[in-house]
């Protein structure tokens, strides 16, 4: 008697789908709130990774839970921010003229992040404290870049808190809401699409630089 016919193989999947797997694989980890909030706080800091990405795997594994994500990567992103805020406050100059080895540190692994882009956001903030605040917020400039400078140039810190709330709780709620209310067409749809929307995001977090670059 032949044995019973082995099923046809099955191609692999590419890397960025196993580590799309292995997302989704964290996301419903006992400590995958924890990791939402350690990733939300760090990036408004300096860790180049977008908390989007972990939060949209979680909205997307517990779809009924996305406002309470939504919730906790506001709340570390703000709270990471005014890190930011007091590094630049208390830490960013040796003298009156001179950067510290800190601020050395953040121009040379921060993208986009240099002396003359310094100089810039500080003529941003004489103009539009809150909107600069607000837009780098909610939009792929680099958040970061501007909790800090909001904090070497003394913008007030109650503008700035209120600036960030607003606009990292926007940015986050409307990702949570997305899905909240859609969230197995939407997951069906990363499903399909992974690739275009990884490259979509990869140009959206170029676009925030370039449009820092431009400035």
């Amino acid at each position: 008697m032949s044995g019973s016919p082995t099923p046809p193989h099955e191609p692999s999947e590419n890397i960025l789908r196993r580590l799309y797997r292995w997302v989704e694989a964290q996301a419903s980890s006992p400590y995958a709130s924890l990791s939402l909030f350690l990733l939300a706080f760090t990036e408004a800091i300096f860790f180049p990774v977008p908390a989007d990405v972990l939060l949209i795997a979680l909205a997307v594994s517990q779809p009924r839970r996305s406002f309470f994500f939504a919730a906790i990567c506001t709340l570390g992103s703000v709270l990471g921010a005014t890190v930011g805020y007091a590094i630049g406050y208390y830490s960013w100059y040796t003298s009156p003229s001179e950067f510290s080895e800190l601020a050395r540190f953040f121009f040379d692994v921060i993208p986009g992040f240099t002396p003359d882009r310094f100089y810039l956001v500080q003529e941003l903030y004489q103009r539009h404290d809150f909107w600069a605040i607000f837009i780098a917020g909610f939009t792929p400039l680099p958040y970061k870049v501007f909790a800090i400078t909001a904090g070497v140039f003394n913008i007030n810190f109650f503008t700035f808190l209120l600036a960030s709330i607003l606009s990292r709780g926007a940015r986050f709620f409307l990702i949570g809401g997305l899905f909240f209310f859609f969230g197995r067409p939407i997951h069906a749809f990363i499903e399909r699409h992974l690739e275009k929307l990884t490259v979509a995001l990869l140009l959206l977090l170029g676009l925030g630089y370039l449009l820092l670059n431009g400035m």
